[in-house]
C-alpha cells in the first residue's frame, strides 16, 4: 500500500522570516556542497591527468579542472570570511 502524502505540520514555518534569515539558514549547506564539489573536481582532474597518456589536450583539461575547482573553493571561502567580518563589524548573528 503506498504511503499517503501529507502536508507539512506547520505551513507557516517561514512566515515572518526575512530573505536574510532564509539565506542564513542555507549558507552552511552551501559551504558543505562547495567542499564536496572541490573534492570531486580534484578527483576528476587527477583521474584526467593520470589517464592523459601524454596527450597535451587532456593534460591541459585536467590541470584546468583542478585549478577551476580550487578557484571556485577560494571564492566560496572568501565569501565565508566576508560574512564573518560583516557579522563581527555589524554585531549580527548570521549563522
Amino acid at each position: 500500500m503506498p504511503t499517503p502524502i501529507s502536508l507539512p505540520a506547520d505551513p507557516t514555518k517561514f512566515a515572518g522570516k526575512t530573505v536574510g534569515d532564509l539565506i542564513s539558514a542555507t549558507l552552511p549547506y552551501i559551504y558543505v556542497f562547495a567542499g564536496l564539489g572541490l573534492l570531486l573536481m580534484l578527483i576528476y582532474g587527477g583521474i584526467e591527468l593520470m589517464t592523459a597518456a601524454g596527450n597535451p589536450d587532456k593534460l591541459k583539461a585536467g590541470y584546468g579542472r583542478i585549478s577551476s575547482g580550487l578557484i571556485g573553493f577560494v571564492i566560496v571561502f572568501i565569501s565565508y570570511m566576508l560574512v564573518k567580518i560583516v557579522e563581527t563589524v555589524l554585531g549580527v548573528k548570521v549563522f
